[in-house]
């Protein structure tokens, strides 16, 4: 197995509405962001899937090392050979691949959150890094995209926090904002003990709200000249804002059961999207060409 299809096979075991976004990407492109994806998912499962944080710690200390390897032009590992490519060609900097395993590390120091200021930290390394670093390897010519891709990558993982509190308060991680939780009259006991509440889909249609504010900011940020080149980070967007439309619409029972949207939905929105930016693209350049 190459480091391509062993990066291939575990985005596609996962299921994410990532993977349905690379599928319109040009080669390049689709195979470093499929490594990178599987790179965010190794160090992700280092901490999730293990009981033992020393091991977990261990273990993302040998991610820290491997992408000083990676940098240095000796990768061991299948992901990280598969990232060398992109690595050169795009220049990404080893800075961003340590924030992202940081971000990781503060699942095993922290379990939950005084103030949504004290969120934003590591909705940055999770979130923020790999959208910077998703719109690096996409190719960019105005700064500002930078930006509508760090804050699209946090409303990515507000509405992943949203989706996931069952599962979340089953390892005993609690993201929503303690003062938020405080103003809703919510409880951590309630949470950790899967309670579903009147204030509890109060305190998540505020986040939700929250939420919309954040893809809201950071589309506003995309200058258009950028945005064809941006299209999986849309297609993204697309399929990420209709899991929160639903689980709005299904009155915020997370606690009940999981919302996800079906593959063949998936599918669909990434195809919609896809099309419906490719026609902004045409109109626009035949606009542009347009004399008196």
């Amino acid at each position: 197995m190459t480091p391509d299809e062993y990066c291939q096979q575990k985005a596609a075991r996962s299921g994410s509405s990532f993977y349905y976004s690379f599928r319109f990407l040009p080669d390049f492109e689709r195979r470093a962001i499929t490594a990178l994806y599987a790179f965010c998912r190794e160090v992700d499962d280092a901490v999730d899937e293990c009981s033992d944080v020393g091991v977990a710690r261990l273990k993302l200390d040998w991610w820290r090392t491997e992408i000083d390897r990676l940098f240095e032009g000796r990768p061991e590992h299948p992901v990280t050979r598969a990232l060398a490519p992109a690595v050169r060609e795009r220049e990404l900097q080893p800075a961003y691949f340590h924030e992202i395993i940081d971000g990781m590390a503060m699942d095993l120091e922290r379990f939950h959150y005084d103030t949504f200021s004290d969120l934003k930290l590591y909705l940055y390394r999770v979130a923020g890094v790999v959208g910077i670093l998703s719109a690096e390897i996409f190719g960019y010519s105005h700064h500002r995209t930078l930006d509508y891709a760090r804050d699209l990558g946090i409303a990515f993982q507000l509405t992943n926090i949203l989706r996931d509190v069952r599962e979340d308060a089953q390892r005993g991680r609690i993201y929503l904002p303690r003062e938020d939780m405080q103003r809703f009259g919510v409880t951590p006991a309630s949470l950790l003990s899967l309670q579903h509440s009147e204030n509890l889909e109060k305190l998540l249609a505020f986040e939700y709200a929250r939420t919309i504010e954040w893809y809201d900011r950071a589309l506003e940020s995309l200058p258009e000249a950028d945005r064809p080149g941006q299209i999986a980070g849309l297609i993204m967007a697309a399929i990420y804002r209709a899991t929160l439309e639903e689980i709005r619409l299904d009155g915020f029972r997370v606690m009940e059961h999981r919302i996800e949207l079906t593959p063949i939905r998936k599918l669909w929105i990434a195809w919609r999207t896809y099309r419906h930016e490719r026609r902004q693209t045409r109109t626009q350049g035949g606009a542009a060409h347009t004399g008196p």
